[in-house]
């Protein structure tokens, strides 16, 4: 089949110092911020890693490496516009996307409809298109014992 193609994506950051996390684009109040060169948008960040997997295209530490001074505390919804300009110059454009949030804290579900919302408009595309759900993992592992927090992606490209 050459008009479909699928992607994976998947990050974590762990938490540290501040008042609030990046999700989706969206600012959610927490007790603690996110330790990452960028904002630490792992929402965003697994995305890219979707749309980079679906073009063969590596990974977004390749295109946006956190030895680089530039991406230093970045705005992660540029690399989702830049990941999304890659795939719209092959011919391509995101069909819909999935995405879930790992994490015991803080609570995703107040903020699902604004993630979808930003993520549909960065990407040009339909609110239907964009699912963000959010799962703990019932107290066990890092984002059971409140460590870190973790997103997993996927999306489909479909010719533009």
């Amino acid at each position: 089949m050459n008009g479909i193609r699928i992607g994976q994506g998947f990050d974590v950051h762990a938490f540290g110092d501040g008042d609030h996390v990046m999700l989706g684009g969206v600012r959610v109040p927490h007790d603690r911020g996110l330790l990452a060169h960028s904002d630490g948008d792992v929402v965003v960040h697994a995305l890219c890693d979707a749309l980079l997997g679906a073009l063969a295209l590596g990974d977004i530490g390749r295109h946006f490496p956190p030895s680089d001074p530039q991406w230093k505390g970045a705005d992660s919804l540029a690399f989702l516009h830049h990941c999304d300009g890659l795939a719209r110059a092959r011919g391509w454009r995101v069909g819909n996307a999935d995405v879930t949030v790992v994490c015991e804290r803080p609570r995703v579900g107040p903020h699902v409809e604004a993630m979808r919302t930003t993520l549909a408009a960065a990407l040009g595309i339909a609110l239907d298109a964009v699912s963000v759900k959010a799962t703990t993992t019932e107290a066990l592992g890092f984002t059971g014992r409140g460590e870190g927090i973790a997103a997993q992606a996927i999306c489909l490209l479909v010719r533009a």
